[in-house]
């Protein structure tokens, strides 16, 4: 045989020393768990806020945690409560918004988790924190920036931690193109590109307390650009309209570009849209000096199908709970070990505000048609962040 004299060595040596490579995340998480890392983590008693769109997800997470018992569930549309019940089990109890402050006085509660509409944030994340409890809130954490320094700063002061939910960093893919970005692998970057276009379109109710599309869509692709560059812009300049008419009969915009120039020469597109047909579209290129790298979109399974016609493949992932299963689980159990003490919260006050500055900024320039400068304080950069 030609290739006869490429044989090597058995595989059986060395078997022992072989292991998967560090992209395996799901493999890793099997030897955890069958090494008892796991199981070692601290319970942490929890209580979930709302249970709507994110709510529904981390419902699910705080139920299937080994790590966490979900005590209790604030919701006050009671036709949901049956079906919390059945989700949860009967030793969680299912409360009544107003009766969250008998609820906060348990102390074998130690983390509240809120997922309800944004207009509340901030009074609930106040009333947790001041009861003791830590607290992970969806983005953002508050409607102003004001309000979230208000927030931040409670949280300092009880000594309690504040987790704003940015989910797409916990995603495999996002985390493995920031790292190498991080690492240089790729050079200065020139060029990075992300697309969020919603799907299911959502309900004109929900987007009348979404806060807006910049608030409530922009602020993920924001906070991934400037965490996966490790900078923050100097101008950015947003293109915007609406495509719906009910959404433009709210003042929100469904079909935006914005562009980002950063200090270092590094420019930035960003593309979001309340609807696509086809299914959730979330795409990010980053585009270096040295390599390029892109994070195409999941599908529900690998397959092809070839026919005369052509091939096929299933659509791509409906909406964001099946799109960011596994960041929604990482995220919460990040979380868990932020309670535990063993690990340091991942996104401060000055990630938070940073974001919210910028999103600000994104639409301004929407409304009043032109690029809107950004300048910085040292005081406002985060660690490790360059302006």
């Amino acid at each position: 045989m030609a290739t006869a004299g490429f044989k090597t060595e058995s595989p059986f040596v060395k078997r022992d020393e072989r292991t998967h490579d560090a992209s395996d995340l799901k493999y890793q998480k099997f030897l955890d768990t069958v090494s008892g890392a796991v199981s070692n983590k601290r319970t942490v008693v929890m209580a979930l806020f709302g249970v709507g769109r994110a709510g529904g997800i981390h419902l699910g997470n705080l139920v299937a945690h080994s790590s966490i018992k979900l005590k209790y569930v604030v919701e006050s549309d009671q036709k949901k409560w049956s079906q919390i019940q059945s989700v949860c089990g009967e030793a969680t109890k299912i409360y009544n918004a107003d009766q969250a402050k008998e609820m906060l006085s348990d102390p074998e509660l130690s983390a509240c988790v809120i997922c309800t509409p944004t207009f509340t944030h901030k009074d609930i994340i106040l009333q947790c924190l001041e009861a003791g409890k830590a607290v992970f809130s969806e983005k953002p954490i508050g409607e102003t920036p004001e309000d979230t320094k208000v927030c931040y700063m409670t949280a300092e002061k009880v000594g309690r931690p504040l987790f704003c939910g940015f989910q797409r960093r916990f995603d495999p893919t996002f985390s493995d193109i920031q790292s190498r970005v991080r690492k240089g692998d790729a050079g200065h970057i020139q060029i990075i590109k992300s697309i969020s276009r919603d799907s299911p379109l959502p309900s004109i109710e929900y987007l009348k307390i979404s806060g807006g599309i910049f608030h409530d869509c922009m602020v993920h692709d924001i906070d991934m650009q400037t965490w996966v560059l490790g900078e923050l812009p100097s101008q950015v300049h947003t293109m915007a309209n609406a495509q719906i008419p009910e959404i433009a009969e709210i003042d929100d915009y469904d079909n935006v570009v914005t562009t980002l120039k950063f200090p270092s020469g590094t420019l930035g597109i960003i593309n979001v849209n309340r609807f696509a047909a086809y299914g959730y579209d979330q795409r990010l290129e980053v585009f270096g000096m040295k390599a390029m790298y892109e994070a195409e979109n999941g599908r529900p399974n690998t397959a092809v199908y070839s026919t005369s016609s052509g091939a096929s493949t299933v659509p791509i992932y409906h909406s964001f709970p099946s799109r960011y299963e596994e960041s929604y689980a990482a995220e919460m159990d990040y979380f868990v070990d932020v309670v535990n003490g063993t690990k340091d919260l991942p996104i401060t006050y000055l990630h938070s505000s940073a974001v919210s500055k910028i999103a600000d900024a994104a639409e301004k320039s929407a409304r009043e048609g032109v690029p809107v400068d950004l300048t910085w304080e040292k005081s406002e950069v985060p660690e490790g962040y360059y302006c």
